[in-house]
């Protein structure tokens, strides 16, 4: 990466390219583009060994036309301040589209966590967290953290640890981030939720019967062939989830290397089999490729790449095959590779409300830490009496018993993931229309990506001017 690369600039430019299709004016335009708080730490931590070494950390809220601001903490030595502007101005669009009310944050500490024991991580996380409160970087109604990158469940419950510390008495203290083990108040459905959020944004374009005429396809995923790129949390369960819905998933793809196999993989037997012998490589029944990128070039009818950052670029993107490309990673797509499938008339689904899956889940925790009730707790139950006496009646009246698996189908209440997964799926399902309308109604607008910046800037800026912030 050349050193004059900005990804905030990159951000800028795609923001810039998409305000030439809204009416807003240029100041109220000037101010969702910029980073409203920028806040640059260190602070010494002394080592197992006994030395001291000072930590570089960031935090960022861009955005501050909801509150509080959401967005997650990563630990890699590749931190800087310009990734992380980026990343929480990234934020703000992705919560804006998906209908979640928080303005966009980020934060970082530059640091390989490989390298560190468990006692030297947690306690850089908590130094780091005591840090953002002196500050007021973080609450349940300022900001919210939550795992990203190098950070998981562990890390959060250090923080929301050392959160109720620093504020006791605070009623609300559970809220001040998400991403948590469920014993600490984190919600179910959370670890699976953004490659859950991928299946159904890309299953509602499939089921759009003039996007997929346009393509040469038939609507649905049944029956499809996909090819998922990386096999970690988010490539495993889109994958699933497709397979689970009829599709078949011709290759996989993985830094080790990649195979194939056009009657289908199993990927639960790929998993498995990685688990065993280090490697996707060698699979039974499948085919290896020569190079691990070889497999983003194989015909298919869906490409998701799921895995690292511009994968695909202008050298690899002419050699493409796949109709739809649904970007399940950040940013695994370059700019010039957008223009030459804009050219190809290859279906870019945007990473920015694509992968909005995790945030979304991230803010039902909040809520349910807010509220301090376990969802479906209140109603499971009644649901379930309900639907009884209901069978029972039409038992009663028709003279015929109900199939034993089907009356257990419809007598069971809503457990908590059952409501996450319900939730998720209509926040996917709504931003995808969303997104589709605006640029149906504006064919002028080059992509799906534009559109999706124009949908984002449309929706802060009438937060902002409704704030009568722009007098």
């Amino acid at each position: 990466m050349s050193a004059t690369y900005s990804f905030f600039g990159a951000v800028e430019k795609s923001f810039d390219k998409a305000a030439a299709f809204t009416k807003w004016e240029k100041g109220i335009l000037e101010q969702i583009r910029a980073c409203n708080s920028v806040y640059q730490m260190r602070f010494p931590v002394k080592m197992d060994d006994g030395t001291i070494e000072v930590i570089e950390a960031y935090r960022v809220q861009h955005s501050h036309h909801k509150t509080p601001c959401k967005g997650g903490i990563r630990f890699s030595t590749e931190v800087n301040q310009d990734e992380v502007m980026a990343l929480a101005a990234l934020m703000t669009y992705k919560c804006a589209i998906v209908n979640v009310p928080f303005g966009g944050g980020k934060g970082g500490i530059k640091i390989d966590p490989r390298k560190h024991s468990v006692y030297e991580l947690e306690k850089i996380t908590r130094r780091y967290t005591s840090e953002l409160v002196k500050k007021n970087f973080i609450g349940p109604g300022t900001d919210v953290p939550a795992p990203d990158y190098g950070t998981g469940e562990r890390e959060m419950a250090w923080i929301v640890d050392t959160y109720a510390s620093l504020k006791p008495g605070e009623l609300d203290a559970a809220g001040c981030v998400t991403g948590k083990p469920i014993t600490q108040g984190g919600v179910r459905g959370r670890r699976e939720a953004t490659g859950l959020g991928v299946f159904y944004g890309i299953r509602e374009v499939c089921n759009m019967p003039d996007v997929m005429s346009k393509l040469g396809l038939g609507t649905g995923v049944e029956g499809k062939r996909v090819i998922v790129q990386g096999l970690g949390n988010v490539g495993y369960h889109s994958a699933k989830f497709f397979q689970d819905a009829g599709a078949k998933i011709v290759a996989l793809a993985e830094y080790e290397g990649s195979i194939y196999n056009y009657d289908g993989l199993d990927v639960d037997a790929v998993f498995q089999h990685r688990k065993a012998t280090k490697s996707i490589l060698n699979f039974p029944g499948a085919t290896n490729c020569v190079k691990n990128t070889d497999a983003l070039e194989l015909d298919c009818d869906i490409l998701i790449p799921a895995a690292l950052e511009n994968v695909i670029n202008g050298d690899n993107a002419p050699r493409i095959k796949a109709k739809v490309i649904g970007e399940a990673a950040n940013g695994p797509l370059t700019p010039e590779a957008d223009e030459v499938f804009a050219q190809k008339g290859i279906l870019v689904i945007p990473d920015m409300f694509l992968n909005a899956g995790g945030v979304t889940v991230s803010y039902f925790e909040w809520l349910k830490n807010l509220s301090h009730v376990r969802y479906g707790r209140l109603e499971k139950r009644f649901t379930e009496n309900q639907n009884n006496a209901i069978i029972a009646q039409i038992e009663g009246t028709t003279g015929k018993k109900v199939d034993q698996k089907v009356k257990q189908d419809i007598l069971h209440g809503p457990d908590e993931v059952d409501l996450v997964y319900s939730g998720l799926e209509e926040t996917m399902i709504t931003a995808v229309n969303e997104v589709m309308d605006c640029w149906r109604a504006n064919p002028s607008i080059p992509d799906m990506r534009t559109a999706a910046y124009v949908v984002a800037i449309n929706k802060v800026a009438t937060s902002y001017a409704e704030l009568g912030i722009f007098p």
